[in-house]
């Protein structure tokens, strides 16, 4: 059979129209500040890397954070694995000095979390910084190396670290806990205030040792953990997985800091 015998006809081997079906479409999440105001977050419609939800931890970080704002008047904030940004939005709303939010270097991700961030924006323009965006959103893979987002810091800090760093359901990702901690201490500025925000649910309760072993690792690097919070929410994210429904509706926050020794 001559490969002219089709040129003009059908294509035998294409997988019809409706072979595949379709990717799911970005959605939107609204959160109510505790000040009243609500945000709207737009999420990617979906994302192997999880991205494509509106988090448990978040929610509680973001109203943690409005119960204790000098955390976060006048300092810099580094959040990481991100999502759709919402802790950092509230940030900003708090009047953080600046605020750099990163997830995994996805173009679908990093530009959805610049969306949420121009909407942000929009709603908030009295925000914005000598008509500059103190909010700024950038790829960053845990572990690597940091001086991207070191350089986005004021030049008189740009060798010293943030001073809050957020990390909001990220735990569950256990091959990656030395990654996450080596960022912490490579990003955190050398002080005794300097904070790091680390809340997240078990959604595999079968699993919580391991996601707690990630506190374990920061104490055997030199640092220290305080548990800050536990709150249950009304309802599981995810209703037919399995496991504990109890835990699956907690949100756990702990505060990790430098060892007084290590922050002077």
């Amino acid at each position: 059979m001559a490969d002219s015998d089709f040129e003009d006809g059908p294509d035998l081997f294409a997988e019809p129209e409706d072979y595949y079906p379709p990717s799911p479409k970005p959605t939107t999440e609204t959160h109510t500040l505790l000040s009243g105001q609500t945000l709207t977050l737009h999420l990617v419609g979906h994302n192997p890397l999880w991205g494509h939800h509106l988090w448990n931890a978040g929610r509680i970080i973001s109203n943690y954070l409005e119960k204790n704002p000098s955390l976060i008047a006048s300092k810099s904030v580094l959040e990481l694995g991100a999502g759709a940004g919402l802790p950092s939005l509230t940030c900003a709303s708090l009047r953080a000095k600046n605020v750099v939010v990163t997830d995994y270097p996805d173009s679908d991700l990093v530009d959805n979390l610049r969306k949420n961030i121009s909407v942000f924006y929009e709603q908030f323009p009295e925000l914005r910084v000598n008509d500059k965006e103190s909010l700024v959103a950038e790829g960053y893979c845990w572990g690597a190396d940091p001086s991207p987002l070191l350089s986005l810091l004021p030049s008189e800090e740009k060798d010293a670290g943030y001073d809050v760093l957020i990390l909001a359901d990220l735990l569950f990702n256990h091959s990656e806990h030395a990654k996450l901690l080596d960022s912490i201490k490579k990003t955190l500025k050398k002080n005794k205030d300097s904070t790091a925000l680390v809340f997240f649910t078990p959604y595999r309760p079968w699993l919580l040792e391991k996601d707690l072993a990630f506190f374990d690792l920061v104490r055997e690097g030199g640092m220290t953990v305080e548990k800050v919070l536990e709150e249950k929410m009304e309802k599981v994210m995810f209703e037919k997985d399995r496991g504990d429904e109890e835990l699956r509706r907690t949100v756990f926050g702990f505060v990790v800091k430098w060892a007084e020794e290590d922050s002077s």
